[in-house]
């Protein structure tokens, strides 16, 4: 896709955003949801998203005192890459945020793709 600014990516993001349904997005408990350029070094090349958190399947009483937000991160260069038009962008968001918001709810990659996700 051709070059865009962060704010038109981010808007992009918020319209993927905007396609998830309500239901999902009000199930998310302690999330942000941040763009970033580029995955860290230490993750695949082309990644697209990444969920840095605890899952609810693995959270207890304990763990709420003081807990920091889980991250969900977009990547802005490599949905860049892959996607060829605003549009297309715009649904790889979404199918993106969706896979993560999964991983929120404890379903693993292997889940995702069987259902269809990954």
């Amino acid at each position: 896709m051709r070059e865009i600014t962060d704010e038109q990516f981010e808007e992009l993001v918020e319209r993927g955003i905007a396609q998830i349904p309500d239901e999902l997005l009000d199930l998310l408990d302690n999330v942000a949801i941040v763009v970033e350029h580029d995955p860290p070094e230490d993750v695949e090349p082309g990644t697209l998203g990444l969920y840095e958190g605890t899952p609810l399947t693995e959270r207890d009483d304990a763990w709420a005192a003081g807990a920091l937000p889980d991250r969900i991160s977009i990547y802005q260069n490599p949905l860049l890459e892959m996607c060829e038009t605003a549009e297309e962008l715009v649904e790889e968001v979404a199918i993106t945020v969706i896979h993560e918001i999964a991983h929120h709810f404890g379903i693993d990659d292997d889940a995702l793709h069987d259902l269809g996700w990954a």
